[in-house]
């Protein structure tokens, strides 16, 4: 393994090796080799992407603090975005690179989580309770992160590290170091974030962790671990997010593949693919997916804030992406993008952080989210010199769990209770409604992607959508219906600039008699401006399927919320006119409402836990466009 530049053998030699990057591919049985200089930009669109034969162009280093680009909130801790300007490729065979790599221990010293097991505890336990349980958001996910002291030169540890990794870690997506001379990351990611090859734009949600701590993983303790309710509706919501953003960057939404186990020496997750076509500029593919719900939460801006509030320390690679910029041979822009976890970040004096986070939704305890950070950081960890090593695999290669029978029944079961929309292959036009050619839509975004997923859905029924952020002006004259679409907050606030303001405009909706239909936070502005009160539920439906009553049929949906409106009848005379409410029998909670020229609905049609959602649309846009070959229509009409 030599040439003119070999970092690895001027590594050996004491020589500083300039910039590099050494990758493997899930599955790959060699490492490529990147070499050149490191240019900072500010943006992504900054990103270097020159023209010319195919391959791979430029390696960006992306921290967290550039989700500033999409106007959200972040602790700017001012780490920069790299960018690897690639000099020189080659792929080098496995066992050479392993040959190559130095193999000696790791030595640290004063390690240690910067936050305490049970200062951790604490914050799941605020997070829990002040956001998830009033309204915030569906699910978070808080970091916390171990330091230590390398000793020796930390360049020489992180390549023992990654020939650790590639020896005995599992199922990587990216098994990586990248030094760049003024820091080094050594990982194995198991998660792509997004992909860009040929058209085809990529994502992976991963989610659901089954701890073994290295051990011959227990078949039943994995088949109870696959049928846990807060793992299944984990994986659920990331889905959600996830699908939110293919409907941002691919022209027909995301296709859902899956689910699978992804196996890895400590632990086990549970995955999806999504898929669709797209043909946006990559650079713009990353900043419409800055970042995976995986490693911030749901709805993503308001998970934004709560991180900020919560963790009030920069995350600075932790959650953000490599991104492997390049083109393909007939010059189209390629990309490969796993998000940053499973890594530890080196300086130059031998400074280490190893950050990991748990996700935490309705179902979380304090105790489960510490033992998970412990578990996600234990290969990373293992590879340090800081925690026990996995075996390291034999000649014969271990039967995977996920061959199981009962296994690939579990993760089948998973999709049953899911909407056919997202899963099944989808034919342009197949779904449209007759009466809705040419009829136009406009969709108010109340700071929930959602929204995204909801205009694939109307444009599948047959109308002409166009998305509005809340506080954009803009006429409603073109609009033929006029969605309020979903967002976080508490709906009784209405000094909040956001309930004001979209409480305003359907006012202005309803007295113009525009037909209009409100969903979940839109719904329940809509409910309180026709009178009926807004209570906070005593446990928040966030991510939670439930068959409800919709104005006469039982209809399978999705909910995310903390509030709901309460009625004692099933009709209402309100300042706007009659309404008719469709309630639930056991406490009043209003699942959906209409009156004339308006119709509001809590839960999400457009959710992947909506299988009945189509048909919701369908019947709704019956009753507000006055067609009534549409009623009835629908995925399950």
């Amino acid at each position: 393994m030599t040439s003119p530049h070999d970092p690895l053998a001027a590594v050996a030699a004491g020589v500083e090796p300039g910039p590099f990057a050494l990758i493997r591919r899930e599955g790959a049985d060699h490492l490529d080799l990147l070499t050149g200089t490191v240019r900072t930009t500010a943006r992504l669109a900054d990103i270097p992407l020159p023209e010319g034969g195919p391959g791979p162009r430029t390696l960006a280093l992306v921290p967290f603090r550039q989700i500033a680009e999409r106007g959200f909130a972040c602790v700017d801790d001012g780490t920069p975005l790299e960018c690897l300007l690639v000099e020189g490729h080659r792929r080098i065979p496995l066992a050479d690179v392993v040959a190559a790599l130095p193999d000696a221990p790791v030595h640290t010293r004063d390690a240690a989580f910067d936050i305490s097991d049970a200062e951790y505890a604490a914050t799941v336990d605020r997070v829990l309770t002040e956001e998830i349980g009033r309204g915030e958001g569906a699910n978070f996910v808080i970091h916390r992160a171990l330091r230590a002291t390398v000793q020796g030169d930390p360049l020489t540890a992180a390549l023992a590290a990654l020939r650790r990794l590639l020896l005995r870690e599992r199922g990587a997506y990216w098994t990586f170091v990248v030094h760049t001379g003024t820091r080094i990351l050594v990982g194995a990611s198991p998660e792509r974030h997004v992909s860009v090859d040929d058209g085809l734009v990529m994502m992976n949600p991963i989610s659901g962790t089954f701890r073994h701590a290295g051990a011959t993983p227990d078949r039943d303790a994995l088949l109870r671990f696959l049928h846990d309710p807060k793992e299944i509706e984990e994986l659920y919501m990331v889905l959600d997010e996830e699908l939110k953003m293919m409907a941002t960057v691919a022209e027909h939404g995301g296709q859902v593949v899956g689910p699978y186990l992804k196996e890895m020496a400590h632990l086990a997750h549970t995955e999806y693919l999504l898929a669709g076509r797209g043909s946006r500029d990559v650079r713009e593919v990353l900043r419409e997916t800055m970042f995976a719900p995986t490693v911030t939460g749901s709805p993503m801006e308001n998970a934004c804030r709560v991180i900020a509030r919560h963790e009030r320390t920069g995350r600075r690679y932790y959650a953000g992406v490599l991104a492997l910029l390049g083109r393909d041979d007939e010059g189209r822009q390629t990309l490969d993008a796993p998000i940053l976890i499973r890594t530890a970040e080196l300086s130059p004096t031998g400074e280490l952080r190893v950050p990991v986070g748990a996700t935490l939704v309705r179902h979380s305890t304090t105790a489960g989210e510490v033992a998970e950070t412990h578990a996600k950081a234990a290969g990373v960890l293992a590879a340090l010199g800081l925690g026990p090593d996995a075996p390291e695999p034999g000649p014969t290669p271990a039967a995977r769990l996920a061959d199981d029978p009962q296994v690939r029944a579990a993760l089948a079961a998973r999709n049953a209770p899911l909407a056919r929309f997202w899963l099944d292959q989808r034919t342009p036009g197949a779904t449209a409604l007759p009466g809705l050619t040419g009829r136009r839509a406009l969709i108010v975004d109340g700071e929930d992607t959602f929204t995204g997923m909801l205009a694939h859905q109307l444009g599948a029924l047959g109308l002409a959508v166009t998305r509005r952020d809340w506080p954009q002006p803009g006429p409603l004259a073109p609009y033929d219906l006029v969605v309020v679409g979903p967002g976080p907050g508490d709906p009784n606030d209405l000094t909040e600039p956001k309930m004001a303001a979209m409480r305003t405009l359907l006012a202005e909706l309803l007295t113009g008699g525009r037909p209009t239909l409100a969903v979940c936070l839109g719904h329940q502005l809509l409910a309180g401006l026709l009178g009926l009160p807004l209570r906070r539920r005593d446990a928040p439906y966030q991510g939670l399927q439930r068959d409800v009553p919709v104005f006469g049929v039982t209809r399978r949906v999705g909910f995310y919320s903390s509030f709901t409106a309460h009625a004692e009848a099933d009709r209402a005379a309100t300042p706007y006119g009659p309404v008719e409410l469709s309630r639930d029998p056991a406490d009043g909670a209003v699942h959906a409402l209409r009156g004339p020229g308006f119709a509001g609905v809590q839960f999400h049609p457009e959710s992947v836990l909506s299988p009945d959602g189509l048909a919701v649309l369908a019947d709704l846009l019956g009753h507000l466009l006055a067609h009534p070959a549409l009623t009835g229509q629908g995925e399950h009409g």
